[in-house]
């Protein structure tokens, strides 16, 4: 993953993360890897929901309570032919546990939305988007910084201009 942010989103309130998040969730596929970085309460996990309930709306499936999978660290999802992977590495005490939770496969063959990714240390694909989200002095703005958005997820940005 590239350090420099390609690109800066602003989200206004927490319907315009979801907003962003349903944009990504119409173009996913299999081996989209988003990292999503952030404090506590930054929007990683609304993001997350939004995602993939919005997934599973598009491909007309009963849209299902999405809980952290903070205590079971994943969740997932069968969509469309493929599972979305929602993992939260938070209570990981070292990377070699990643490799228990079978995420390697899964980067190839899922869509993963990753929280606290810093926990997969060198383990993370080097394939992957960035999302680092934070939280300016504006309690309901959140920033997303963007990095290594695949060309099928680029018509996303080109929706947020319009």
């Amino acid at each position: 993953m590239n350090d420099a942010p390609a690109h800066r989103i602003r989200l206004t309130s927490p319907e315009k993360t979801a907003e962003l998040a349903a944009a990504f969730a119409r173009l996913v596929r299999p081996g989209d890897v988003f990292l999503l970085s952030g404090q506590i309460g930054a929007g990683k996990t609304h993001f997350t929901r939004s995602l993939i309930q919005a997934r599973l709306a598009y491909a007309d499936r009963p849209v299902e309570d999405v809980p952290s999978p903070t205590f079971t660290l994943v969740q997932t999802y069968e969509v469309d032919g493929f599972e979305i992977w929602h993992a939260d590495l938070y209570r990981l005490t070292h990377p070699d546990e990643v490799e228990e939770l079978g995420l390697f496969d899964a980067f190839d063959t899922a869509v993963c939305l990753i929280e606290w990714p810093d926990c997969l240390g060198d383990l993370a694909p080097t394939k992957a988007i960035g999302m680092d989200f934070s939280v300016p002095d504006d309690p309901e703005t959140r920033i997303v910084d963007l990095s290594d958005l695949p060309e099928h997820l680029e018509p996303v940005l080109e929706a947020l201009h319009d």
